[in-house]
């Protein structure tokens, strides 16, 4: 019973939904039996043909203005969702440039966590890493006072200990440039700690003897190592108070002073790459020692002025005139009996 009510009630909702064709089909269905049976006379069955005609024309009329008005309904519903589809496309925009700013705020972050500072005693410990297993050293800034006093002995014990080829290369301050020389003299008198700072005391002639001994202590320890020892050196006039440190594990950026922190970065991490490539293409810029020419002027273990003065005019690096024997005599002091490597010098700090 309730599956015939459904029905019924379903049936009377079409016949609702669809009066027009219901009465056409009744009048259409009616006159016809009635007409031929007789009942009603042809004339008032032609009559009611146009009736039920009107009728199944409303019904058309009425079907197409509700299929246009559902036309209207889901080109209005296409229009709302053409217009969200719009709003999300660009919110997915927005949301792309926020993700490759995150990922450069990211990328930076992490640029700055690979970069250690320290200080004082700090710093030692560093260089001694980088100089432990290394076979490479490059080295750019000032006159080399550390590298000539400390780092270069220890790689090249440690090459000939272990039988491996050491290659390094020094770009440092132009001897024969006597502006350039004065001027960083002044750099680093003006940057003084105190009264009591040596700094005071500096002058371009000192810093020409620092140069000018790293150049000589380069050329004695490649005279005994040059079957492992690849070493060269570039002579530039640009006056700056950093130094770069770089070995096959870590780059030390280095300034004067301890109150100025040294900048530490192992390698693997972001700038290591960089400032490698940064090192070697300054290095291409600078003017070249001909190093295989101090292979032409022998040097003792303890040389003579006379043999530096030699080396020197080989090289094409002619001492000042005003320079002296005793000028001299501290020129090979320094290359290779200062094993201090705290003491500052005339022309480079140590900031150890």
């Amino acid at each position: 019973m309730g599956r015939f009510s459904g029905g019924l009630r379903a049936n009377l909702v079409w016949i609702k939904e669809n009066a027009e064709g219901s009465v056409a089909i009744v009048l259409a269905v009616t006159m016809s039996v009635l007409g031929l049976v007789d009942v009603f006379p042809v004339e008032m069955v032609s009559k009611v043909i146009p009736l039920t005609l009107g009728v199944v024309a409303f019904a058309l009329l009425r079907d197409r203005w509700r299929q246009e008005a559902v036309n209207s309904e889901m080109l209005r519903a296409a229009a709302e969702v053409t217009a969200t589809l719009v709003q999300l496309r660009e919110r997915l925009e927005h949301v792309r440039q926020l993700d490759g700013l995150l990922a450069s705020t990211q990328h930076t972050l992490e640029g700055l966590a690979a970069v250690r500072f320290a200080v004082g005693a700090e710093v030692s410990e560093a260089l001694a890493r980088a100089r432990s297993d290394t076979d490479r050293w490059i080295f750019k800034g000032g006159t080399g006072a550390h590298t000539r006093v400390v780092t270069l002995p220890q790689c090249v014990k440690r090459a000939n200990h272990v039988r491996r080829e050491l290659v390094v290369r020094m770009e440092i301050l132009d001897p024969t440039d006597l502006d350039a020389c004065d001027q960083y003299a002044r750099l680093y008198q003006s940057l003084a700690d105190g009264e009591e700072d040596d700094a005071h005391t500096w002058t371009g002639k000192g810093t020409q003897i620092e140069s000018y001994a790293t150049i000589l202590a380069a050329c004695w320890y490649k005279q005994r190592s040059r079957h492992l020892l690849d070493i060269e050196i570039g002579l530039t006039s640009a006056v700056s108070m950093f130094r770069w440190d770089l070995s096959s594990r870590f780059l030390i950026m280095t300034q004067r002073g301890p109150r100025f922190p040294a900048m530490i970065v192992e390698k693997g991490r972001p700038y290591y790459d960089s400032w490698s490539i940064e090192l070697r293409t300054s290095f291409a810029g600078s003017r070249r020692v001909p190093m295989e020419r101090a292979l032409l002027v022998p040097l003792g273990n303890d040389p003579s002025v006379v043999e530096v003065r030699g080396l020197f005019d080989v090289l094409g690096l002619d001492l000042p005139d005003q320079f002296t024997d005793a000028d001299i005599d501290s020129i090979i002091e320094k290359a290779l009996r200062d094993n201090n490597p705290f003491l500052r010098g005339a022309g480079d700090y140590v900031n150890h």
